[in-house]
């Protein structure tokens, strides 16, 4: 292991890279969700404890305190992706990020006749909430292919859209291929027919630096448990002008500026799409990790995992009943299938070596189709993952191929 890898992997500062008997696990489905570091499960702890008190209502001093780490919390979530404060929306995850903006900006601004174009690639948090919008207000849904090495294909792209495409919702990073979108490209081309972009950003925000401004994207979403963060939040990025636009999404406390019987009143934006109780502690938490993937560098995740791809990819090559899914730089993400084996036997088998990959159709069942296979199996990396994960999974192969004859 050279010097850069082994200080980035930082092992000891995550407990779930362990299993129960206290042996390194070999854990490559950070694609999934990322495992936590001690200082977010401390800084979750403290919240939950000797922290906490609600937000935004109380008027004793913890109550004060705990909402001005919730509001620091979103401006910290603001400068992470370099947007403003007043343009960050906390939700539960990306996929409530994407019908929020489906359920509110969508259904004022969009009509029968009207067109969105998605990719082969997504997500289906990123095709379900168009197909719903759709049956509401007969727009239309436009596919876009994918280029030979699994990128989307924003030539292709750009030959498909007319004046009457009203958006483009793309994913960033695919979580199946990690083929990695030019996403300032893709803001030219729908501008260039007045289009707004919206931009699936959750493989992306743990390992390439985001600038939504230098991106000239309309929308950008994410969600925390795959930021090295806690499940149960998320974030929308929109543009200030689009937020103060759209009209609420859910109704109850805290979105409201002043309830009758007869009429109600909304609070501005970001308040006005955050009904309820927030998530207090998961917003701290979410903080914290944000701290924590900065303080290493996206930089120099993005290279770990790019170098450990290279390996991954290079070694399963070399293996001839291996066939290999998206580009040779791919982003922390590698899939694949073995000939003559399932990707769920195959990852109940390295379940016993204490491997951890995910096998399946990722969410993204179109793809599938589209690559001629019922799943994949996929190893994807995190900041610390290293060799020994690679070696581990390649024996796991090896004995899988035994098995299989």
């Amino acid at each position: 292991m050279n010097t850069q890898t082994q200080a980035l992997t930082r092992r000891a500062d995550f407990p779930g890279m362990l299993n129960a008997s206290g042996q390194p696990w070999h854990y490559l489905d950070t694609a999934a969700t990322a495992q936590k570091p001690l200082a977010v499960i401390k800084a979750m702890s403290r919240a939950l404890g000797g922290d906490y008190a609600t937000v935004h209502r109380g008027v004793y001093s913890r109550s004060a305190e705990m909402t001005l780490g919730y509001e620091a919390a979103r401006r910290r979530t603001a400068q992470f992706i370099g947007g403003q404060e007043d343009e960050i929306v906390f939700t539960r995850g990306a996929t409530e990020a994407i019908n929020l903006v489906a359920q509110t900006w969508g259904m004022a601004n969009l009509k029968a006749g009207d067109r969105v174009l998605l990719s082969v690639l997504e997500h289906h948090s990123n095709i379900v909430p168009w197909q719903l919008l759709r049956e509401r207000t007969g727009i239309e849904i436009d596919v876009c292919l994918l280029t030979a090495d699994g990128q989307i294909d924003l030539d292709a792209a750009e030959a498909m859209l007319t004046p009457a495409h009203k958006l483009i919702a793309l994913a960033h990073v695919s979580n199946v291929l990690g083929s990695t979108l030019d996403v300032r490209r893709a803001a030219d081309l729908a501008h260039s027919v007045g289009a707004l972009l919206l931009i699936d950003g959750c493989q992306a925000a743990a390992r390439i630096k985001v600038d939504v401004a230098a991106l000239d994207c309309d929308f950008y979403v994410f969600s925390a448990h795959k930021l090295y963060g806690p499940t149960g939040i998320g974030a929308l990025w929109a543009r200030a002008e689009l937020l103060d636009a759209m009209p609420p999404w859910q109704g109850g406390g805290s979105m409201i500026d002043r309830v009758t019987f007869e009429k109600t009143t909304w609070a501005p934006a970001p308040q006005r799409f955050e009904a309820g109780t927030p998530a207090i502690a998961e917003s701290i938490a979410l903080h914290a990790a944000i701290d924590y993937v900065e303080a290493v560098g996206l930089d120099a995740i993005h290279a770990h995992e790019a170098a450990l791809v290279r390996q991954l990819r290079g070694e399963l090559g070399r293996i001839n009943s291996v066939r290999l899914f998206g580009p040779e730089d791919s982003a922390g993400i590698v899939s694949f299938a073995l000939d003559g084996v399932h990707p769920h036997d195959l990852g109940t088998i390295l379940d016993e070596e204490n491997v951890a990959i995910r096998a399946g159709h990722h969410c993204a069942q179109p793809l599938m189709d589209h690559l001629g296979v019922p799943a994949t199996a996929r190893a994807s990396f995190g900041l610390y993952s290293d060799e020994s994960d690679i070696a581990a999974l390649l024996a796991g192969i090896e004995r899988t191929q035994r098995i299989f004859g």
